[in-house]
């Protein structure tokens, strides 16, 4: 990829090699688990980061599968979940831990059905009261369809795709060719590395891939930006392995044959169908969103696109005005109207 986009100009070769070297060599501090574990089902976890400070009905945070949970605490100054509890709300975060080859069978319906419906019930009983469901990526996708499922207060969107064949179709038979040849090592291991997800994103916007290191190679490596593209630099590319079954049907049955977007998804034997649910939804959309474009979104309930992109309007320099804030306030008045 690097030769093919730096074909026409080898000094931006050297600029975007030189970046990786100094991302590599670049300095981190070990990161500790914030908030306090409330909820456990096998790997899969909830922390509580309001704490006592807290009151009122729990706002529980779903990230996606792929990835490490952190992108919704990041840093000081860039954690939405420690925003929100900052402002009153008993803010929680879904950790879904690490799967072992042992359960490679388990797909993205089980870890709705089998890992997220108990972790809501656990939470409910603790708070006595059904949660804001906040799902953020394909942590949205399985926030609807866990909503299916069990009775909660509201559903807030944040870059979910629901309907895949918005991804358009280059980048799909892209995304299915790729997939096509990691499979059969995916099979054996029973899981999908981080790798071949990582790999799978940078061909969605491979220019931008080669450029953001060229730029990054410019950087005093002790400015706060070259500190803050190190942190999200090393979440774009940690994270746990998704298990074969997750991985086979996020490729198989949700890019390839667009079952959400079609109706035809079941978790648990009960079709997932959004517009059946009957609760206050919100959604938030990236006009910007280059990993998951505005055209997959569900577009239920009041819709609010941003001027951002997949990330940056979650952690961005605007992300606290355009995204925060509104979210914050529309949760708060549901859960002081129910």
């Amino acid at each position: 990829m690097l030769q093919r986009e730096t074909a026409a100009c080898d000094a931006r070769r050297r600029a975007a090699l030189a970046g990786l070297a100094a991302y590599q060599a670049a300095p981190r501090v070990a990161r500790a688990p914030a908030g306090r574990e409330i909820a456990r089902c096998g790997r899969v976890s909830v922390r509580d980061h309001g704490g006592a400070a807290a009151s009122g009905r729990p706002v529980l945070l779903v990230p996606s599968l792929i990835n490490a949970p952190f992108i919704l605490d990041l840093s000081p100054g860039r954690s939405l979940v420690a925003w929100l509890a900052a402002r009153g709300l008993r803010a929680m975060l879904v950790d879904w831990g690490t799967p072992d080859p042992a359960e490679r069978d388990e797909d993205i319906s089980a870890h709705v059905a089998d890992r997220l419906v108990p972790l809501i019930d656990a939470v409910t009983q603790d708070a006595g009261a059904e949660p804001l469901l906040v799902g953020y990526c394909l942590g949205g996708t399985m926030a609807i369809a866990a909503a299916a499922l069990r009775p909660v207060a509201a559903l807030a969107l944040i870059a979910a795709p629901w309907h895949y064949s918005g991804f358009g179709e280059p980048a799909r038979a892209q995304i299915g060719r790729l997939w096509a040849q990691t499979q059969p090592v995916c099979d054996a291991l029973g899981l999908v590395p981080m790798e071949v997800l990582q790999a799978c994103f940078w061909q969605l916007d491979p220019a931008r891939t080669i450029a953001k290191y060229e730029r990054f190679a410019t950087l005093d490596p002790d400015d706060a930006a070259a500190h803050d593209f190190v942190v999200l630099e090393d979440w774009a590319n940690g994270g746990a392995p998704l298990t074969y079954g997750a991985g086979a049907q996020m490729f198989e049955q949700f890019f390839a044959a667009d079952t959400p977007g079609r109706g035809a998804w079941q978790v648990a034997g009960t079709p997932v169908d959004p517009h059946a649910i009957d609760i206050p939804t919100i959604e938030f959309v990236a006009r910007n969103d280059r990993i998951v474009p505005a055209a997959s979104a569900l577009g239920r309930g009041e819709v609010r696109p941003l001027d951002a992109g997949h990330v940056g309007m979650v952690v961005g320099q605007r992300a606290r005005d355009q995204l925060w804030a509104p979210l914050a306030d529309w949760l708060s008045g549901i859960a002081l109207a129910r």
